[in-house]
């Protein structure tokens, strides 16, 4: 982990959502809390039970927050896109990591740290909004979870991803492609499915010619047809 040229790092900040509406000198302030960390495919930004000392944001790249079992495997909690911030929660808890955090795909993270954070929090109301607007979505987002995977079969899980994955601009659309953001296994765990369960998914969708499957790229001829398919 290395410093970013003050510039730089100012640059980026700007950029992410959660920053935006920030004057120079409060970016320039918040900078001077912030490290890069850069990630190659399969490196670990944190694991379970790491102290926490700030929240990360996503430059570019994915990450994974994920869960391990005793038998070895991994439940997804979260696909963090570029743009996403993550571990507010924990970092105001002043808790350890109770999941971990793996790069996908090469990726650059920005750390920014907890003492960083309290200070802008004491200098500007506006920002304290944000953190906690953001939050508040990541407990909306983990509610619709355990909606869906106590209330909606697997398809229905899987249809909801793939229109989640599309613009809205898209949803009234007619033969779109669009290209799964992570490998199978991943998004299967991510709907807490079996990756078997998720192929079988795809392939009664396809046989229904709802969706063509070609690799990662998945084409779907009426997306209206596909949103308003009821499995028996």
């Amino acid at each position: 982990m290395r410093d970013f040229q003050p510039v730089q790092v100012e640059s980026l900040l700007s950029r992410i959502p959660l920053f935006e509406g920030l004057s120079p000198d409060e970016l320039a302030r918040m900078a001077k809390g912030v490290h890069e960390v850069r990630l190659t495919k399969g490196d670990m930004l944190f694991r379970h039970g790491d102290a926490c000392t700030g929240f990360h944001v996503l430059v570019y790249g994915q990450i994974k927050l994920a869960l391990s079992s005793a038998q070895g495997t991994d439940k997804v909690v979260e696909i963090i896109q570029p743009g996403q911030s993550f571990g507010e929660a924990i970092m105001f808890m002043e808790k350890p990591y109770f999941v971990f955090a793996q790069a996908l795909s090469d990726s650059l993270v920005l750390h920014v740290s907890r003492a960083a954070i309290y200070q802008e929090l004491q200098n500007d109301h506006a920002f304290v909004r944000k953190m906690m607007a953001g939050m508040a979505m990541r407990m909306h987002q983990l509610m619709t979870d355990v909606e869906a995977y106590s209330l909606h079969s697997g398809t229905q899980r899987v249809i909801h991803f793939l229109m989640h994955e599309l613009p809205e601009s898209q949803w009234g659309a007619e033969n779109v492609a669009l290209e799964l953001s992570s490998n199978k296994g991943v998004i299967a765990s991510r709907l807490n499915l079996t990756q078997e369960h998720f192929s079988r998914i795809l392939h009664d969708l396809s046989s229904l010619g709802l969706i063509i499957v070609e690799g990662k790229r998945i084409r779907i001829p009426s997306v209206p047809k596909l949103q308003k398919h009821q499995p028996a």
